[in-house]
């Protein structure tokens, strides 16, 4: 069986691709996969570090602007999407596949909708809870929108085609129970313990914020431990202002990282998870049932992080707070007022839990099967 995956954009869009890609590998080691993406794209590094053969269709992305250099972008893509068939029929005719699946992502939209013009059964799946414009240009065209939460189906015009899957998460976050992942990080004083992050990039404004953080905590004695990841463009800046504001670390219970590479262990040890709203970081937090304080990313398209949170804050897994109105001081006392409430912090654990779909890989792969099953 030979099967495509199309994804781009984010690690969001590939990251689910490449679990089920696994996951139907191991179910059958006959089957072929091949990544379609963009070659500028984070997808290509992703899948090719995960194993698999990548093909490249370029694409890209309109701007609403009429600046000279987004008229120039603009151009540079209306001539990629003229060229975007014929290379996606030239892959169709090469690689033959029985399926195609795609998960996100411009990059994802020329080999979805040719390989359905060609009656090739076809599937997407949208990690955001509102669906970004290549699903909705696609869903009419495709025989099954996979969601993450039950939710998502009001924002569809074909719900009938809506299954809800979650969205996979790493079989490494699983490995280590909650108190096996404190011990491998050495935490044996019972004190909790408090993950913080912004993207793998990081975020000056907030890691700013966390300056003020760092100070509250280490001012009032440290009640906490605290691992926060700066993201690789910031890490410089945020220990000169941590020196600059007369905060050392040294025999601390304050750990800051340019990354946190051991992510699983971390994610599993936590307490308290303070980070963006991003479908992977969300679909993490309710796998494991982690409560949350989320500030999401005011420049992400359609807003799609804060509607992302939206839905465990309604839930009662998370406390959201807009990047507008969080302060280092403020992002504290939430943690505080968390923390310091045992019954407070089960309930949302509770609540996120609710909302996670931990076989969620399973579902994907016995949604794309029917199809074929189906034909």
């Amino acid at each position: 069986m030979n099967v495509i995956f199309t994804c781009g954009g984010t690690a969001g869009h590939v990251n689910p691709a490449i679990a089920l890609a696994g996951l139907m590998k191991s179910r059958d080691s006959g089957v072929n996969v091949l990544f379609v993406g963009s070659r500028r794209g984070m997808e290509r590094t992703l899948v090719e570090k995960a194993g698999y053969d990548f093909a490249a269709i370029e694409i890209d992305n309109f701007r609403r602007s009429f600046s000279p250099a987004s008229i120039k972008h603009n151009l540079h893509t209306a001539v990629l999407v003229v060229k975007a068939p014929g290379a996606a029929k030239k892959l169709l005719r090469e690689f033959k596949p029985d399926l195609i699946v795609g998960t996100g992502g411009y990059a994802s939209y020329p080999m979805v909708k040719y390989g359905a013009k060609a009656g090739i059964p076809t599937a997407v799946h949208e990690s955001n809870m509102v669906p970004g414009l290549t699903t909705k240009t696609l869903e009419p065209l495709v025989q099954k929108v996979m969601v993450g939460f039950e939710a998502c189906r009001q924002y569809y015009a074909h719900p009938d085609k809506v299954v809800v899957t979650g969205t996979p998460v790493r079989g490494a976050f699983f490995e280590r129970t909650h108190d096996e992942a404190r011990a491998a990080l050495g935490l044996t004083d019972g004190r909790p313990l408090v993950v913080s992050f912004w993207g793998s990039l990081g975020a000056s404004r907030m890691n700013a914020q966390m300056v003020d953080f760092i100070r509250a905590e280490l001012a009032e004695g440290q009640p906490f431990h605290h691992i926060h990841a700066v993201g690789s463009s910031g890490y410089p800046a945020m220990m000169e202002a941590l020196d600059a504001a007369g905060v050392s670390l040294q025999d601390s219970a304050v750990e800051v990282r340019e990354y946190i590479y051991d992510m699983p262990t971390v994610m599993r040890a936590a307490d308290l998870v303070i980070s963006r709203g991003g479908a992977s970081t969300i679909s993490e937090l309710t796998a494991l049932g982690v409560p949350s304080i989320i500030v999401p990313s005011p420049y992400v398209v359609n807003n799609h992080q804060e509607k992302n949170a939206r839905v465990l804050e309604r839930a009662g897994g998370v406390r959201l707070i807009l990047e507008a109105e969080s302060t280092g001081e403020k992002l504290y006392g939430a943690a505080i007022e968390i923390l310091g409430d045992s019954s407070k912090r089960a309930a949302m654990g509770k609540a996120m839990l609710s909302l996670g779909v931990p076989d969620a890989a399973e579902r994907i792969y016995q949604t794309v099967m029917g199809l074929l099953a189906e034909k």
